[in-house]
């Protein structure tokens, strides 16, 4: 039989502690959008882990996890999410964690606008978590961004990204 569990809402309603507890009875949990923006703490048996990019099942090891192509990810908070869960005995391999080719990589320059638009806005401000995560999908889908599968083209890179800093 062939299950699926899908949050379709934003904001803080436990999507992420309902897959902890749903995902021991699953092979596979994808994470199809959203980035680090937001997080969850799940408790079980092994401890206390925030997850923000992750998806839950991680911390599953039989479990394989997907980050899907509509996720924006920054890749310093991916590093440092996945040395804490390490840190914590937590298995992380690619066995267990697919990326995306698809994914939409969140620059550190989208982090910047995110902070200045919020400074600027001053007491009208909308609430930004500050990680970027607005103006990153707004370069998403103006075409304007780097792609995790851009990263095993390096030749690649470097036209992408001169279009990107002339516009």
């Amino acid at each position: 039989m062939l299950t699926g569990i899908v949050g379709i809402n934003w904001g803080d309603e436990g999507k992420g502690r309902m897959v902890d507890l749903l995902s021991s009875e699953y092979d596979v949990v994808c994470r199809y959008q959203g980035g680090n923006n937001a997080g969850h703490t799940v408790v079980n048996e092994r401890g206390k882990f925030v997850l923000n990019l992750l998806p839950s099942g991680i911390l599953r090891e039989e479990t394989v996890n997907v980050m899907g192509p509509g996720m924006v990810i920054d890749l310093k908070h991916l590093f440092g999410e996945v040395e804490r869960l390490r840190e914590k005995g937590v298995t992380v391999t690619p066995a267990n964690l697919k990326i995306s080719d698809r994914a939409t990589i969140c620059m550190p320059y989208h982090v910047l606008m995110d902070c200045l638009e919020e400074d600027r806005l001053a007491d009208k401000k909308f609430g930004s978590t500050r990680r970027g995560i607005a103006p990153v999908y707004a370069d998403k889908y103006m075409k304007k961004t780097l792609r995790m599968g851009d990263l095993f083209h390096f030749e690649a890179i470097e036209s992408k990204l001169k279009d990107i800093i002339e516009w």
